[in-house]
């Protein structure tokens, strides 16, 4: 059988707390950002329509910036662990606000969430893998 080294033990741990990290990163900045997004819409004059892009760009940005930042520490496999990151991060997020709104239905919006935001993290993986 194969058995895990202490060394490796410490390894996934370590790995999973910087992914724990990036998620919490990833919300807290969508939060700032959707909080200066709410005060634009109340005090200008744009419409509502826009939302929908809106959120979604805001979501890949915080994802992108959180996984960057993470994947960074772990130097490898920046793909994976970038879409984890992502992956995480909608499946939270997903799982709120379908509590409080108590509709767990998934539309087209939600899909292409999903998607976004493990492209997003894997993109971040990437980017922050080979950054210097």
């Amino acid at each position: 059988m194969n058995k895990i080294s202490d060394g490796n033990k410490l390894e996934i741990n370590n790995n999973i707390g910087i992914i724990a990290r990036g998620v919490i990163i990833a919300i807290i900045s969508s939060m700032v950002l959707l909080l200066i997004f709410s005060a634009i819409l109340t005090y200008t004059s744009i419409s509502e329509s826009v939302s929908n892009p809106v959120i979604i760009i805001i979501t890949a940005i915080s994802i992108l910036l959180a996984s960057q930042l993470s994947t960074r520490k772990i130097k490898k496999n920046g793909i994976v662990n970038g879409g984890i990151i992502g992956g995480i991060y909608i499946i939270s997020i997903y799982l709120i606000s379908s509590i409080v709104t108590g509709n767990f239905a998934l539309g087209i919006n939600a899909i292409v969430m999903i998607i976004a935001s493990i492209v997003a993290g894997m993109f971040g993986g990437i980017i922050g893998v080979n950054a210097r």
